[in-house]
């Protein structure tokens, strides 16, 4: 039923900073609007009964009702494809009503999902509740050989589900071996890129076959929105479209929609600043006496660092690390902090700081957060837009106080 109303796009192929503003709109189309109008509406009208019947039968293209379609999101969702190299995409409320769709269509009562050694707290709760209402189960791996996978991989395994990089521990998945494999076994493999965001990994690029964000972070990057996205091939976004979004509902307003076109257009020039910033505080904490280990994709120790270099742009905007004491510690440290907010979000101009254990992974029980490395000193940095050296300093007075 959902149609794209005259958004598709043919312009030569350009630059991704390029694309990012202008890719999904022709201002033509739209009583020459520079910016896409907000398409407030819950209902379409048709010229005709006949024109009705054809639209629902799918027999001619046209919006009919802004939960199967809504030309100010099929905007977003052409351009989000084309961002992540997919054929098409699906906006959603939330990112874990992207999550939920995608697993809702790739299983069935009795398979199994292999999930990567970690995943969002809510990502897990759902797996939980897959696994308790509808007998399907998941396992989760290390991911970092073609032999772990070969054993982890179940004769009913429908679906390989990964974060990468992992929250909150930074750890990577190598997608293009991943996928390899899972391609031979015609498995499908579904990535959060939430972290990333297009700007700094396609993992459709390295075989996978949907990519999920949670477009409250980077892709918004104002903490003024919550939404979710999914893009692959265009068979596999209608069945959800057809399916799971449309009858569960979890669909995303026009409004939110424009808000996220809008964040879009200044997704590299974040991402850059998030990633030198990050990179330069990596750097003052890496060494500092009182920081037990650090977790950044950018690390040339780190046994992941191949991986980034081979399939990210940069290494992120995201630091992990453990303190040297208890929880108590790494909480005195958050309370003592002055700039950077105390907050569960990421991909904001604002950084935020968070405990893992106590809160985005609270609902994990202990035993499966320390198989996931989550500790009780471990705390979640997302660096923001502020000027690097103000960002240290509060640290530094913080970690002076511990």
């Amino acid at each position: 039923m959902k149609k794209t109303g005259g958004c598709n796009v043919k312009e030569k192929k350009r630059r991704f900073e390029t694309e990012v503003i202008h890719l999904g709109y022709r201002s033509e189309k739209h009583d020459n609007s520079l910016i896409p109008p907000i398409y407030q509406t819950s209902t379409f009208t048709f010229a005709n009964a006949e024109q009705g019947e054809k639209r629902f039968a799918g027999g001619e293209e046209g919006f009919i009702y802004s939960r199967l379609g809504n030309p100010t999101v099929k905007i977003l969702e052409e351009r989000v494809a084309a961002l992540e190299k997919g054929e098409a995409a699906l906006a959603f409320a939330s990112g874990m009503a992207a999550v939920s769709a995608v697993l809702m269509t790739l299983t069935k009562t009795g398979d199994h999902i292999l999930c990567s050694n970690g995943v969002y707290g809510c990502t897990f709760d759902f797996l939980q509740l897959l696994k308790q209402k509808y007998q399907i189960e998941h396992d989760f791996s290390l991911m970092d050989s073609m032999e772990e996978l070969e054993r982890k991989i179940l004769p009913n395994t429908t679906c390989i589900y990964i974060e990468t990089p992992i929250n909150p521990t930074m750890k990577l998945v190598d997608l293009q071996m991943v996928a390899q494999l899972a391609k031979t076994k015609g498995i499908p493999v579904v990535v959060d890129n939430t972290f990333c965001s297009p700007y700094l990994q396609t993992p459709l690029s390295l075989g996978c076959d949907v990519v999920i964000h949670s477009a409250t972070k980077y892709i918004c990057g104002h903490g003024d929105v919550i939404a979710g996205l999914a893009a692959g091939s265009k068979d596999c976004m209608e069945r959800i479209a057809r399916t799971v979004q449309k009858d569960v509902g979890g669909i995303l307003s026009p409004f939110d929609a424009w808000l996220l076109l809008r964040g879009l257009k200044t997704l590299p020039v974040r991402m850059d600043r998030h990633c030198e910033n990050a990179k330069k505080l990596f750097m003052f904490l890496k060494d500092h006496p009182k920081i037990e280990a650090i977790y950044f994709p950018g690390d040339s120790q780190s046994p992941d660092y191949s991986i980034m270099k081979k399939q990210m742009k940069k290494p992120g905007g995201m630091i992990s690390f453990t303190v040297k004491g208890t929880k108590e510690t790494a909480q005195k440290l958050m309370n003592h902090l002055e700039l950077i907010k105390i907050a569960v979000s990421l991909g904001d101009a604002e950084t935020l700081i968070q405990h893992p254990a106590t809160m985005t992974h609270s609902a994990v029980p202990e035993k499966d957060r320390k198989k996931m490395g989550i500790e009780n000193n471990l705390l979640r940095l997302s660096v923001g837009l502020e000027a690097w050296v103000d960002i240290k300093a509060d640290l530094e007075q913080a970690l002076a106080k511990i």
